[in-house]
Parts: structure tokens; C-alpha cells; sequence
């Protein structure tokens, strides 16, 4: 009886574990083999940064937009000149910072230069923080509400991705 008690036990324990492991949403996999590793109502992990002029950046509250990206992409730079052009960053409740990944703080002054940027840029030169959020593809925007929760997240390598960000 005991033995039988036993088996049963961990049977049901067993369909209990599966059938959870099918209940857990899973993101669909990317044609390109690109891994998000937040989902929304994940906590952003990296709520104060350093810019690239040594300026402390802290997540503020109210809306985040944070683009992953590289100066040498021509998607991010679409997807920066897009962000440039649209109503968002005159949004004064939304805060904007862009995470150069692989890139230094030279570099990125330099395309700050260049393209025009006024919101914060911080340096990744080793994908410290890129890491955290992606395996590969750039832009990528993760959108955060003022709790620092992640909201959605998008891959940018096609043109108006930024009609698409939404709270």
C-alpha cells in the first residue's frame, strides 16, 4: 500500500511539473535565432548608469525608452532617426537613454556629434549590459514604465519601429 501510495505520489507530482512547464509562456522563436532574455513585467536590472561624460544617468520616473544599439548599424541609425523625427522626445515625461553595445565613450561622443543625439548615451564597450537583455540584434528597445518594469520589448531592424512603441 505504501509503495502504491508512493508511485502515485510521484506521478501526480510529475504531471503537476509538466503541465506547468506547458503553462509557462515561452516567446516565440526569432527566424534569425535572436533570444530576448526580459519579458514584460520583468525589472529592467541596470537603474543607474554612468554616461558618457561621467554623468550618473538614474532611471527616473515615468516612461523609459532604452535602445540597445551600435553607431556602425544601419538599423540603429534608422531607428535613431526615426526616434529624432518622431513626437516622442517631446514627450517630457518620457526619459530616453541609448546603450551603445561594443562601443566606447569616444566613439559614441563622437556619433553624439554627428547625429545630432541630446538624450543620455552610455557606453557597453564588453556587453556588460547588453548581455542581460539580448544575445544578438540591434536596435533593440525595451520600453519601461515608471515602476522600471519592462512593458515590451522590440527588435528594430525594420523600418518604423517606432510607430510601434507604446505604453
Amino acid at each position: 500500500m505504501i509503495k502504491r501510495l508512493a508511485i502515485a505520489s510521484v506521478v501526480v507530482a510529475l504531471g503537476a511539473q509538466l503541465s506547468a512547464c506547458n503553462a509557462t509562456p515561452h516567446p516565440a522563436p526569432h527566424s534569425k535565432g535572436y533570444e530576448t532574455y526580459v519579458q514584460s513585467g520583468d525589472l529592467f536590472k541596470h537603474t543607474q548608469l554612468t554616461d558618457i561624460d561621467g554623468r550618473p544617468v538614474q532611471l527616473a520616473q515615468g516612461k523609459k525608452l532604452v535602445i540597445l544599439f551600435a553607431t556602425w548599424c544601419s538599423d540603429s541609425q534608422r531607428t535613431l532617426t526615426e526616434l529624432k523625427a518622431s513626437q516622442l522626445l517631446a514627450d517630457p515625461t518620457l526619459q530616453v537613454v541609448a546603450i551603445g553595445r561594443e562601443e566606447d565613450n569616444k566613439t559614441l561622443s563622437a556619433f553624439r556629434e554627428s547625429f545630432g543625439i541630446d538624450f543620455a548615451l552610455v557606453a557597453d564597450p564588453d556587453r556588460q549590459i547588453y548581455q542581460h537583455y539580448a544575445n544578438k540584434g540591434i536596435p533593440r528597445l525595451i520600453l519601461l514604465d515608471e515602476y522600471n518594469k519592462v512593458v515590451k520589448t522590440l527588435i528594430g531592424e525594420q523600418p518604423g519601429i517606432v510607430e510601434q512603441v507604446r505604453w
